[in-house]
C-alpha cells in the first residue's frame, strides 16, 4: 500500500504561482515513479506531469510544458509540483498518483494509488 497526501492548493490570481506537495508513505519512495493529474469541473481527470524514481527524467502534458516543474525529494519522501504563470484554465483538483512501480505514470490506467486531491483555483 502507498499513502499519498497532497497539500499546497489555494486561490491565486492569473499569472501567479503555487507549489503543491505530496507526502508519501508505505513503500520505498525512491523506487516509485510519481505523477500529478488534475480534474476540472465537468471534465475527465487528465495527466499533468510525471517523474521517475531518481528524479532524473520528467515528462509533461503540452498544456503545462514550460510553466510547471515536477520534482521530488527522496530523503523527505515528498513529491512537488511548482506551478508558474497560472491561468484560469489550470483551475482543477490536483491529484498525486503512482502506479506503485518504476513505470512512469502518464495515463489514468497506469495509476494504482491516488491522493485525496487539493483544490487549485486561478482567478482572472
Amino acid at each position: 500500500q502507498v499513502q499519498l497526501v497532497e497539500s499546497g492548493g489555494g486561490l491565486v490570481q492569473a499569472g501567479g504561482s503555487l507549489r503543491l506537495s505530496c507526502a508519501t508513505s508505505g513503500r520505498t519512495f525512491s523506487n516509485l515513479a510519481m505523477g500529478w493529474f488534475r480534474q476540472a469541473p465537468g471534465k475527465e481527470r487528465e495527466f499533468v506531469a510525471a517523474i521517475i524514481g531518481s528524479g532524473g527524467h520528467t515528462y509533461y502534458a503540452n498544456s503545462v510544458q514550460g510553466r510547471f516543474i515536477i520534482s521530488r525529494d527522496n530523503a523527505k519522501n515528498t513529491l512537488y509540483l511548482q506551478m508558474n504563470r497560472l491561468e484560469p484554465e489550470d483551475t482543477a483538483i490536483y491529484y498525486c498518483a503512482t502506479g506503485g512501480s518504476a513505470i512512469l505514470p502518464t495515463q489514468r490506467r497506469d495509476i494504482r494509488y491516488w491522493g485525496q486531491g487539493t483544490q487549485v483555483t486561478v482567478s482572472s
